[in-house]
């Protein structure tokens, strides 16, 4: 009786969190002028307007290389970082650990105002490179913990074989350690990725003029609402689930091959 309880419990929970998105797809393709559920007819005018608007597609364009920048920087810091932590021994090597993981226990909205007072002075408000500078440090956890994951699990027998047959230590890491790797490397620049390009509050203090996707959309819910905001929202939706996809796919052939 208690497991049909819980699995009751947790399909009325799913159906709770899933329920935004039964209401947010019919409201983009509404044919009213202004958000009304249900929608009165059918129409693509809201994706339209989102297309046509220079302002949406800056922003959108904004936030995939802020993005994309952010997974590169915080896979070149997060990456040695876990080697040092996992196969590191050294003195403070729990307090870099804790430092590293700090950004997922700090409220976003302390780090926001601290690294705010800070880039002022550095005058980086507004540039694109300072988004992705405090980008990187929320998602620098993220790759420290997928990596150090995947670090424990590996068999080190591996690379005892291949440096036995000659290969030095820099071509067995790029050759053997890396290669094996590469789920938890997509996956870590993956989540690298998201965490940048669905932040908002970071964006709110230091973006300026120069606004991101998510700023854009916070903007709009304040001045105006539309359905154009509904329409970005499930394209955000369709671009992270898509990104999952190929990532679960292509990860899987990259671990196959790398065996």
């Amino acid at each position: 009786m208690s497991r049909r309880a819980l699995v009751v419990a947790c399909a009325v929970i799913y159906f709770f969190l899933m329920l935004p998105l039964l209401v947010v797809f019919p409201i983009s393709l509404s044919s009213a002028a202004y958000m009304q559920f249900p929608p009165p007819g059918l129409s693509w005018q809201w994706y339209e307007r989102y297309l046509d608007d220079p302002q949406w597609i800056d922003a959108t364009i904004r936030s995939l290389y802020v993005g994309a920048a952010t997974a590169i920087l915080a896979l070149a810091l997060g990456v040695p970082l876990a080697f040092s932590l996992v196969r590191g021994r050294f003195p403070g090597r729990w307090l870099l650990d804790r430092i590293a993981l700090a950004p997922l226990i700090v409220p976003t909205i302390i780090l926001s105002i601290s690294v705010y007072g800070l880039f002022a002075k550095l005058k980086l408000i507004g540039e694109w490179y300072g988004l992705v500078i405090a980008h990187t440090v929320l998602a620098l956890p993220f790759v420290v913990l997928v990596m150090a994951a995947g670090l424990r699990d590996f068999d080190r027998a591996l690379e005892q074989a291949a440096e036995g047959l000659g290969a030095s230590r820099l071509r067995t890491l790029f050759r053997v350690t890396l290669p094996l790797l590469r789920p938890n490397l997509v996956s870590a620049a993956l989540l690298a990725f998201i965490s940048s390009f669905d932040e908002l509050v970071v964006a709110l203090f230091l973006a300026g003029p120069n606004m991101t996707l998510p700023k854009k959309m916070f903007d709009n819910i304040l001045m105006e609402i539309d359905p154009t905001i509904a329409a970005v929202s499930v394209m955000q939706i369709l671009l992270v689930s898509v990104v999952l996809v190929l990532i679960g796919r292509f990860g899987r052939g990259l671990s196959g091959s790398a065996r």
